[in-house]
Protein backbone atom coordinates (compact mmCIF):
# COMPACT_ATOMS: atom_id res chain seq x y z
CA UNK A 1 0.00 0.00 0.00
CA UNK A 2 2.91 2.21 0.45
CA UNK A 3 3.96 1.87 -2.55
CA UNK A 4 0.62 2.68 -4.32
CA UNK A 5 0.51 5.53 -2.15
CA UNK A 6 4.20 6.99 -3.22
CA UNK A 7 2.81 6.18 -7.25
CA UNK A 8 -0.56 7.96 -7.12
CA UNK A 9 1.42 10.57 -4.87
CA UNK A 10 3.98 11.22 -7.74
CA UNK A 11 0.63 11.43 -10.77
CA UNK A 12 -1.30 13.63 -8.06
CA UNK A 13 0.56 15.39 -6.16
CA UNK A 14 0.42 14.84 -2.46
CA UNK A 15 -1.35 17.70 -1.66
CA UNK A 16 -4.00 15.41 -3.58
CA UNK A 17 -4.22 12.48 -0.91
CA UNK A 18 -5.64 12.82 1.83
CA UNK A 19 -4.97 9.88 5.24
CA UNK A 20 -5.77 9.45 8.81
CA UNK A 21 -7.53 12.30 10.34
CA UNK A 22 -7.28 14.89 7.58
CA UNK A 23 -9.79 12.48 6.16
CA UNK A 24 -12.54 12.92 8.88
CA UNK A 25 -11.55 16.62 9.19
CA UNK A 26 -12.53 17.30 5.32
CA UNK A 27 -14.96 14.86 4.28
CA UNK A 28 -18.05 13.90 6.48
CA UNK A 29 -21.74 13.54 6.22
CA UNK A 30 -24.42 13.17 8.08
CA UNK A 31 -26.89 11.02 5.28
CA UNK A 32 -24.60 7.57 4.71
CA UNK A 33 -21.53 5.48 6.22
CA UNK A 34 -18.54 6.56 5.06
CA UNK A 35 -16.39 4.35 6.62
CA UNK A 36 -12.50 4.16 6.69
CA UNK A 37 -10.96 4.66 3.63
CA UNK A 38 -7.51 3.68 3.24
CA UNK A 39 -6.93 7.51 1.42
CA UNK A 40 -9.04 10.05 -0.02
CA UNK A 41 -7.80 10.49 -3.70
CA UNK A 42 -8.80 14.25 -5.65
CA UNK A 43 -7.54 14.60 -8.70
CA UNK A 44 -7.84 17.71 -10.30
CA UNK A 45 -8.43 16.51 -14.01
CA UNK A 46 -9.33 13.29 -16.14
CA UNK A 47 -6.21 12.63 -16.98
CA UNK A 48 -5.58 12.45 -13.13
CA UNK A 49 -8.46 9.94 -12.59
CA UNK A 50 -7.61 7.83 -14.97
CA UNK A 51 -3.83 7.15 -13.80
CA UNK A 52 -5.54 6.49 -10.55
CA UNK A 53 -7.52 3.84 -11.63
CA UNK A 54 -4.78 2.25 -13.67
CA UNK A 55 -2.82 2.31 -10.70
CA UNK A 56 -5.48 1.02 -8.35
CA UNK A 57 -6.85 -1.55 -10.43
CA UNK A 58 -3.58 -2.89 -10.64
CA UNK A 59 -2.48 -2.73 -7.58
CA UNK A 60 -5.89 -5.04 -7.34
CA UNK A 61 -7.15 -2.18 -4.44
CA UNK A 62 -11.07 -1.00 -4.59
CA UNK A 63 -11.99 2.75 -5.36
CA UNK A 64 -15.35 4.24 -4.16
CA UNK A 65 -16.19 7.48 -5.92
CA UNK A 66 -17.66 10.00 -3.66
CA UNK A 67 -20.07 12.49 -4.84
CA UNK A 68 -21.33 15.48 -2.31
CA UNK A 69 -22.01 12.39 0.00
CA UNK A 70 -25.65 12.69 0.14
CA UNK A 71 -26.88 8.92 -0.48
CA UNK A 72 -29.03 7.07 1.46
CA UNK A 73 -28.01 4.04 0.40
CA UNK A 74 -24.48 3.59 2.22
CA UNK A 75 -23.49 3.34 -1.77
CA UNK A 76 -20.05 5.82 -0.24
CA UNK A 77 -19.13 3.13 2.29
CA UNK A 78 -15.14 2.93 1.60
CA UNK A 79 -13.89 0.30 4.26
CA UNK A 80 -10.21 -0.77 3.54
CA UNK A 81 -10.75 1.15 0.07
CA UNK A 82 -9.47 3.99 -1.65
CA UNK A 83 -11.72 6.85 -1.89
CA UNK A 84 -12.08 9.27 -4.94
CA UNK A 85 -13.47 12.73 -4.77
CA UNK A 86 -13.90 14.99 -7.68
CA UNK A 87 -14.33 18.28 -5.79
CA UNK A 88 -11.58 19.69 -7.61
CA UNK A 89 -13.31 19.29 -11.04
CA UNK A 90 -16.09 21.60 -10.31
CA UNK A 91 -15.90 24.02 -13.38
CA UNK A 92 -18.78 24.77 -15.26
CA UNK A 93 -16.94 24.76 -18.47
CA UNK A 94 -19.34 26.18 -21.13
CA UNK A 95 -22.88 27.20 -21.78
CA UNK A 96 -24.74 26.99 -24.88
CA UNK A 97 -27.65 29.07 -25.42
CA UNK A 98 -28.39 28.35 -28.87
CA UNK A 99 -28.50 24.59 -28.34
CA UNK A 100 -29.63 25.02 -24.76
CA UNK A 101 -26.74 22.76 -23.17
CA UNK A 102 -24.43 23.25 -20.10
CA UNK A 103 -20.80 21.23 -19.79
CA UNK A 104 -19.69 20.85 -16.37
CA UNK A 105 -17.24 18.45 -14.50
CA UNK A 106 -18.68 16.16 -12.29
CA UNK A 107 -17.49 17.65 -9.27
CA UNK A 108 -19.98 20.78 -9.74
CA UNK A 109 -22.38 20.98 -7.39
CA UNK A 110 -26.18 20.38 -8.48
CA UNK A 111 -27.08 24.46 -7.19
CA UNK A 112 -23.88 26.02 -8.52
CA UNK A 113 -24.76 24.22 -12.02
CA UNK A 114 -28.68 25.52 -11.43
CA UNK A 115 -27.44 29.12 -10.61
CA UNK A 116 -25.32 29.16 -14.12
CA UNK A 117 -28.06 28.17 -16.32
CA UNK A 118 -30.51 30.63 -14.54
CA UNK A 119 -27.64 33.46 -15.15
CA UNK A 120 -28.40 32.75 -19.11
CA UNK A 121 -31.76 32.39 -18.69
CA UNK A 122 -32.40 28.44 -18.66
CA UNK A 123 -33.09 26.31 -16.63
CA UNK A 124 -31.60 23.06 -15.36
CA UNK A 125 -34.58 20.70 -14.47
CA UNK A 126 -33.34 18.49 -11.96
CA UNK A 127 -34.09 19.83 -8.20
CA UNK A 128 -33.70 17.86 -5.41
CA UNK A 129 -33.20 18.74 -1.21
CA UNK A 130 -29.59 18.39 -1.63
CA UNK A 131 -29.12 20.70 -4.34
CA UNK A 132 -26.26 22.78 -2.02
CA UNK A 133 -24.43 19.36 -2.13
CA UNK A 134 -25.14 16.78 -4.56
CA UNK A 135 -22.79 16.82 -7.42
CA UNK A 136 -23.78 16.69 -11.14
CA UNK A 137 -21.19 13.17 -11.42
CA UNK A 138 -23.16 11.93 -8.11
CA UNK A 139 -26.63 12.62 -9.29
CA UNK A 140 -25.72 10.94 -12.54
CA UNK A 141 -24.42 7.73 -10.79
CA UNK A 142 -27.65 7.42 -8.86
CA UNK A 143 -29.82 8.52 -12.01
CA UNK A 144 -31.14 11.34 -9.15
CA UNK A 145 -34.97 11.71 -9.65
CA UNK A 146 -36.35 14.73 -7.47
CA UNK A 147 -39.26 17.31 -7.33
CA UNK A 148 -39.88 17.61 -11.30
CA UNK A 149 -39.95 13.90 -12.81
CA UNK A 150 -43.24 15.06 -13.42
CA UNK A 151 -42.29 16.90 -16.12
CA UNK A 152 -38.79 16.89 -17.16
CA UNK A 153 -38.15 13.32 -16.33
CA UNK A 154 -35.14 11.45 -14.21
CA UNK A 155 -31.18 12.71 -14.69
CA UNK A 156 -31.18 9.77 -17.56
CA UNK A 157 -33.48 12.51 -19.42
CA UNK A 158 -31.06 15.69 -18.80
CA UNK A 159 -27.69 13.75 -19.68
CA UNK A 160 -26.68 13.99 -23.55
CA UNK A 161 -23.24 13.11 -23.18
CA UNK A 162 -20.72 12.38 -20.85
CA UNK A 163 -17.35 11.06 -20.23
CA UNK A 164 -16.28 8.35 -17.65
CA UNK A 165 -13.32 6.63 -16.74
CA UNK A 166 -13.17 2.59 -16.65
CA UNK A 167 -11.41 0.98 -13.78
CA UNK A 168 -8.10 0.30 -15.83
CA UNK A 169 -8.06 3.67 -16.61
CA UNK A 170 -9.54 4.06 -19.99
CA UNK A 171 -11.45 7.21 -20.66
CA UNK A 172 -14.66 6.89 -22.67
CA UNK A 173 -15.41 10.17 -24.23
CA UNK A 174 -19.31 10.13 -25.10
CA UNK A 175 -19.22 14.04 -24.69
CA UNK A 176 -21.98 14.30 -27.73
CA UNK A 177 -24.28 17.29 -27.07
CA UNK A 178 -26.99 16.08 -29.61
CA UNK A 179 -30.30 15.14 -28.70
CA UNK A 180 -30.66 12.97 -31.68
CA UNK A 181 -27.86 10.25 -31.98
CA UNK A 182 -28.28 6.99 -33.00
CA UNK A 183 -24.96 6.06 -33.69
CA UNK A 184 -24.47 3.06 -32.06
CA UNK A 185 -25.02 1.81 -28.67
CA UNK A 186 -25.31 4.63 -26.42
CA UNK A 187 -23.03 3.74 -24.26
CA UNK A 188 -23.77 6.78 -21.20
CA UNK A 189 -26.26 5.11 -20.53
CA UNK A 190 -23.86 1.97 -19.12
CA UNK A 191 -22.96 4.41 -16.71
CA UNK A 192 -26.33 6.64 -15.62
CA UNK A 193 -27.34 4.99 -12.75
CA UNK A 194 -24.80 2.44 -11.85
CA UNK A 195 -23.44 3.60 -8.66
CA UNK A 196 -20.09 4.07 -9.87
CA UNK A 197 -19.68 0.61 -10.25
CA UNK A 198 -19.15 0.60 -13.87
CA UNK A 199 -17.16 3.97 -14.34
CA UNK A 200 -16.20 6.92 -13.02
CA UNK A 201 -18.22 9.83 -15.02
CA UNK A 202 -15.83 12.86 -14.97
CA UNK A 203 -17.83 15.68 -17.27
CA UNK A 204 -21.22 15.94 -18.64
CA UNK A 205 -23.82 17.33 -20.78
CA UNK A 206 -26.77 18.24 -19.69
CA UNK A 207 -29.95 19.78 -21.69
CA UNK A 208 -31.58 23.23 -20.72
CA UNK A 209 -34.86 23.96 -20.52
CA UNK A 210 -35.78 27.86 -21.10
CA UNK A 211 -36.03 29.76 -17.67
CA UNK A 212 -39.91 29.33 -16.58
CA UNK A 213 -41.54 33.12 -15.77
CA UNK A 214 -44.47 32.01 -14.03
CA UNK A 215 -44.77 29.44 -11.00
CA UNK A 216 -48.16 29.04 -9.42
CA UNK A 217 -48.27 26.53 -6.17
CA UNK A 218 -50.64 25.40 -4.29
CA UNK A 219 -51.44 22.85 -0.97
CA UNK A 220 -55.04 21.31 -0.99
CA UNK A 221 -56.76 18.88 1.25
CA UNK A 222 -58.64 15.35 -0.91
CA UNK A 223 -60.63 13.32 1.26
CA UNK A 224 -60.28 10.14 -0.52
CA UNK A 225 -57.51 8.69 -2.26
CA UNK A 226 -59.73 7.92 -5.40
CA UNK A 227 -59.49 11.74 -5.84
CA UNK A 228 -55.46 11.71 -6.45
CA UNK A 229 -55.23 9.69 -9.77
CA UNK A 230 -58.38 12.23 -11.21
CA UNK A 231 -57.06 15.45 -9.80
CA UNK A 232 -53.72 14.56 -10.94
CA UNK A 233 -54.90 13.87 -14.70
CA UNK A 234 -57.38 17.07 -14.30
CA UNK A 235 -54.01 18.98 -13.97
CA UNK A 236 -51.87 17.62 -16.38
CA UNK A 237 -54.59 18.24 -18.78
CA UNK A 238 -56.58 21.52 -17.52
CA UNK A 239 -52.79 23.01 -17.53
CA UNK A 240 -51.50 22.34 -20.86
CA UNK A 241 -48.05 20.30 -19.50
CA UNK A 242 -47.04 23.15 -17.21
CA UNK A 243 -47.64 21.01 -14.48
CA UNK A 244 -44.15 20.15 -12.27
CA UNK A 245 -44.52 19.06 -9.01
CA UNK A 246 -47.90 16.75 -7.34
CA UNK A 247 -46.82 15.89 -4.10
CA UNK A 248 -48.44 13.90 -1.91
CA UNK A 249 -48.60 14.03 2.33
CA UNK A 250 -50.27 11.22 3.96
CA UNK A 251 -51.68 12.92 7.18
CA UNK A 252 -49.20 11.01 9.23
CA UNK A 253 -46.68 13.58 7.50
CA UNK A 254 -48.54 16.85 7.30
CA UNK A 255 -49.07 16.33 11.19
CA UNK A 256 -45.06 15.91 12.09
CA UNK A 257 -43.77 18.77 9.89
CA UNK A 258 -46.54 21.08 10.91
CA UNK A 259 -46.91 20.84 14.85
CA UNK A 260 -44.43 21.94 17.34
CA UNK A 261 -41.24 21.53 17.42
CA UNK A 262 -41.71 21.84 13.28
CA UNK A 263 -41.55 25.66 12.37
CA UNK A 264 -44.12 24.87 9.78
CA UNK A 265 -47.79 25.17 10.35
CA UNK A 266 -51.25 23.94 8.47
CA UNK A 267 -51.71 26.23 5.52
CA UNK A 268 -55.18 24.63 5.56
CA UNK A 269 -57.94 25.07 8.24
CA UNK A 270 -59.56 21.79 7.92
CA UNK A 271 -57.67 18.24 8.44
CA UNK A 272 -57.98 15.95 5.11
CA UNK A 273 -56.08 12.57 4.74
CA UNK A 274 -54.09 13.66 2.37
CA UNK A 275 -52.37 16.97 0.97
CA UNK A 276 -50.97 18.09 -2.28
CA UNK A 277 -48.44 20.57 -3.31
CA UNK A 278 -49.51 21.34 -6.52
CA UNK A 279 -46.76 23.86 -8.77
CA UNK A 280 -47.34 24.64 -12.16
CA UNK A 281 -44.09 26.55 -14.49
CA UNK A 282 -44.44 28.88 -17.84
CA UNK A 283 -44.13 31.43 -19.47
CA UNK A 284 -47.49 33.54 -19.31
CA UNK A 285 -47.77 35.18 -15.73
CA UNK A 286 -50.99 36.55 -15.73
CA UNK A 287 -52.34 33.32 -18.16
CA UNK A 288 -50.77 30.87 -16.38
CA UNK A 289 -52.28 32.30 -12.86
CA UNK A 290 -55.78 32.10 -13.97
CA UNK A 291 -55.30 29.21 -15.49
CA UNK A 292 -54.01 27.62 -12.45
CA UNK A 293 -57.08 28.75 -10.13
CA UNK A 294 -59.73 27.93 -12.81
CA UNK A 295 -58.25 24.14 -12.51
CA UNK A 296 -58.21 24.19 -9.00
CA UNK A 297 -61.92 25.61 -8.67
CA UNK A 298 -63.50 23.16 -11.44
CA UNK A 299 -61.79 20.37 -9.15
CA UNK A 300 -63.15 21.84 -5.86
CA UNK A 301 -66.49 22.25 -8.01
CA UNK A 302 -66.26 18.86 -8.76
CA UNK A 303 -65.22 17.30 -5.18
CA UNK A 304 -61.42 15.99 -6.21
CA UNK A 305 -60.41 18.62 -3.64
CA UNK A 306 -62.07 19.53 -0.84
CA UNK A 307 -60.27 22.80 0.46
CA UNK A 308 -57.45 24.89 -0.96
CA UNK A 309 -54.67 27.41 -0.52
CA UNK A 310 -52.74 29.23 -3.18
CA UNK A 311 -49.39 31.04 -2.50
CA UNK A 312 -50.08 34.84 -2.90
CA UNK A 313 -46.11 35.43 -2.88
CA UNK A 314 -42.47 34.24 -2.78
CA UNK A 315 -42.52 33.45 0.96
CA UNK A 316 -45.59 31.67 1.21
CA UNK A 317 -44.46 29.05 -1.57
CA UNK A 318 -41.35 28.41 0.06
CA UNK A 319 -43.44 27.71 3.55
CA UNK A 320 -45.30 25.08 1.30
CA UNK A 321 -42.17 23.70 0.14
CA UNK A 322 -40.44 23.90 3.27
CA UNK A 323 -43.33 21.34 4.19
CA UNK A 324 -42.85 18.88 1.86
CA UNK A 325 -38.77 19.08 2.47
CA UNK A 326 -38.58 19.17 6.37
CA UNK A 327 -38.12 15.29 6.20
CA UNK A 328 -36.04 15.74 9.48
CA UNK A 329 -38.90 15.81 11.65
CA UNK A 330 -39.45 11.87 11.27
CA UNK A 331 -36.25 11.26 13.06
CA UNK A 332 -37.45 13.51 16.12
CA UNK A 333 -39.35 10.72 17.91
CA UNK A 334 -36.02 8.03 17.74
CA UNK A 335 -34.39 6.08 14.79
CA UNK A 336 -35.77 5.87 11.67
CA UNK A 337 -35.82 3.94 7.95
CA UNK A 338 -36.42 6.00 5.09
CA UNK A 339 -37.93 3.79 2.16
CA UNK A 340 -37.90 5.07 -1.41
CA UNK A 341 -40.30 3.25 -3.49
CA UNK A 342 -42.50 3.21 -6.75
CA UNK A 343 -45.07 1.37 -8.03
CA UNK A 344 -48.41 1.78 -9.64
CA UNK A 345 -50.47 4.57 -8.84
CA UNK A 346 -53.64 2.21 -8.91
CA UNK A 347 -51.77 -0.01 -5.97
CA UNK A 348 -50.66 2.75 -3.55
CA UNK A 349 -54.03 2.85 -1.38
CA UNK A 350 -54.19 -0.86 -0.77
CA UNK A 351 -50.26 -1.31 -0.67
CA UNK A 352 -49.94 1.38 2.03
CA UNK A 353 -52.79 0.29 3.90
CA UNK A 354 -51.37 -3.30 4.25
CA UNK A 355 -48.03 -2.13 4.85
CA UNK A 356 -49.52 -0.42 8.42
CA UNK A 357 -51.57 -3.20 8.88
CA UNK A 358 -48.44 -5.49 8.72
CA UNK A 359 -46.28 -2.98 11.30
CA UNK A 360 -48.91 -2.56 13.89
CA UNK A 361 -49.75 -5.94 13.90
CA UNK A 362 -45.94 -6.82 14.71
CA UNK A 363 -44.93 -3.35 16.39
CA UNK A 364 -47.90 -2.23 18.07
CA UNK A 365 -45.94 0.93 19.80
CA UNK A 366 -44.79 2.38 16.08
CA UNK A 367 -47.25 4.40 15.19
CA UNK A 368 -48.43 4.78 11.48
CA UNK A 369 -45.11 5.27 9.03
CA UNK A 370 -44.91 8.46 7.96
CA UNK A 371 -45.63 8.52 3.69
CA UNK A 372 -45.39 11.47 1.41
CA UNK A 373 -43.81 11.52 -2.10
CA UNK A 374 -43.60 12.31 -5.54
CA UNK A 375 -47.07 10.34 -6.31
CA UNK A 376 -47.35 11.81 -10.16
CA UNK A 377 -44.46 9.43 -10.97
CA UNK A 378 -45.23 7.23 -8.91
CA UNK A 379 -42.97 7.31 -6.25
CA UNK A 380 -43.50 7.02 -2.65
CA UNK A 381 -41.24 7.33 0.70
CA UNK A 382 -42.36 5.62 3.59
CA UNK A 383 -40.48 6.54 6.71
CA UNK A 384 -40.99 3.85 9.97
CA UNK A 385 -39.89 4.45 12.93
CA UNK A 386 -38.03 1.61 14.71
CA UNK A 387 -38.90 -0.74 17.77
CA UNK A 388 -34.93 -0.90 18.34
CA UNK A 389 -32.01 -0.78 16.05
CA UNK A 390 -30.72 -4.60 16.00
CA UNK A 391 -29.99 -5.67 12.68
CA UNK A 392 -33.27 -8.24 12.99
CA UNK A 393 -35.27 -6.10 13.38
CA UNK A 394 -34.37 -3.58 10.64
CA UNK A 395 -34.60 -6.58 8.65
CA UNK A 396 -38.29 -7.67 9.77
CA UNK A 397 -39.47 -3.71 8.75
CA UNK A 398 -37.52 -4.56 5.42
CA UNK A 399 -39.33 -7.19 4.27
CA UNK A 400 -42.61 -6.13 5.13
CA UNK A 401 -42.15 -3.08 3.17
CA UNK A 402 -40.17 -4.44 0.12
CA UNK A 403 -42.21 -8.47 0.20
CA UNK A 404 -45.44 -6.87 -1.47
CA UNK A 405 -43.77 -4.93 -4.26
CA UNK A 406 -42.57 -8.12 -6.27
CA UNK A 407 -46.10 -8.72 -6.99
CA UNK A 408 -46.89 -5.19 -7.49
CA UNK A 409 -44.51 -4.83 -10.70
CA UNK A 410 -42.94 -1.96 -8.10
CA UNK A 411 -39.45 -1.29 -7.53
CA UNK A 412 -37.85 -1.24 -4.17
CA UNK A 413 -35.64 1.52 -5.19
CA UNK A 414 -37.24 4.89 -7.20
CA UNK A 415 -34.84 7.48 -6.85
CA UNK A 416 -32.46 6.44 -4.35
CA UNK A 417 -30.23 3.65 -5.78
CA UNK A 418 -29.60 -0.02 -4.40
CA UNK A 419 -25.85 0.69 -2.80
CA UNK A 420 -25.55 -1.45 0.22
CA UNK A 421 -28.95 -1.06 2.12
CA UNK A 422 -30.98 -2.67 -0.78
CA UNK A 423 -29.05 -5.36 -2.31
CA UNK A 424 -30.05 -8.04 -0.77
CA UNK A 425 -33.97 -7.23 -2.31
CA UNK A 426 -32.57 -6.45 -5.60
CA UNK A 427 -34.49 -9.61 -6.75
CA UNK A 428 -38.04 -8.58 -5.64
CA UNK A 429 -37.67 -5.57 -8.60
CA UNK A 430 -34.90 -7.50 -11.08
CA UNK A 431 -35.53 -10.68 -12.60
CA UNK A 432 -32.93 -13.39 -13.20
CA UNK A 433 -31.86 -12.84 -16.59
CA UNK A 434 -31.50 -9.24 -15.82
CA UNK A 435 -29.67 -9.48 -13.14
CA UNK A 436 -27.23 -12.33 -15.05
CA UNK A 437 -26.75 -9.72 -17.38
CA UNK A 438 -25.31 -7.13 -15.03
CA UNK A 439 -23.08 -9.36 -13.46
CA UNK A 440 -21.92 -9.81 -17.29
CA UNK A 441 -21.40 -6.22 -17.90
CA UNK A 442 -19.75 -5.66 -14.72
CA UNK A 443 -17.34 -8.05 -15.39
CA UNK A 444 -17.10 -6.74 -19.18
CA UNK A 445 -16.17 -3.48 -17.64
CA UNK A 446 -14.67 -4.21 -14.35
CA UNK A 447 -12.79 -7.58 -14.21
CA UNK A 448 -11.17 -6.99 -11.03
CA UNK A 449 -13.95 -5.56 -9.39
CA UNK A 450 -12.62 -2.52 -7.84
CA UNK A 451 -15.10 -0.15 -8.90
CA UNK A 452 -17.22 0.24 -5.32
CA UNK A 453 -17.23 -3.01 -4.87
CA UNK A 454 -20.01 -4.89 -3.11
CA UNK A 455 -22.45 -2.00 -3.84
CA UNK A 456 -25.77 -2.71 -6.21
CA UNK A 457 -25.24 -6.42 -7.07
CA UNK A 458 -26.07 -9.43 -4.32
CA UNK A 459 -22.79 -11.85 -4.08
CA UNK A 460 -22.48 -14.20 -6.98
CA UNK A 461 -22.82 -17.58 -6.68
CA UNK A 462 -19.49 -19.34 -6.11
CA UNK A 463 -20.94 -23.18 -6.67
CA UNK A 464 -22.88 -24.57 -9.37
CA UNK A 465 -26.31 -24.69 -7.58
CA UNK A 466 -25.44 -22.59 -4.95
CA UNK A 467 -28.14 -19.36 -4.06
CA UNK A 468 -26.58 -16.15 -3.66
Amino acid sequence: MEALIAALGAVLGSDAILTGSAIQERYQSPWTRLGTPLAVLRPASTQAVADSLRLASAAGVSVVPWGGRTGLVDGCLADGALAISLDRMAAVEAIDSAAGTITVQAGCVLQTASEAAAAQGLLLPLDLGARGSATIGGTIATNAGGNRVLRYGMMRDMVLGLEAVLADGTVIEAMSPLIKNNAGYDLKQLFIGSEGTLGIVTRAVLRLRPAPVSQDTAIVGVEHFSMLPRLLRRLERDLGGALSAFEVMWASFHDLVTTPPARGRPPLTGRYPFYVLIESLGGDVAGDATRFEAALAAALADGEVADAAIARSTSQREAMWALRDDVAQTAREGPIIAFDISLPISAMEAYVAAVQVDLAARWPSLGAPAVFGHLGDGNLHLIVRLADTTPAVRRAVEDVVYGPLQALCGSISAEHGVGLQKRDFLHLSRGPAEIALMRRLKLALDPRGVLNPGKVLPPAPTLLGEQP
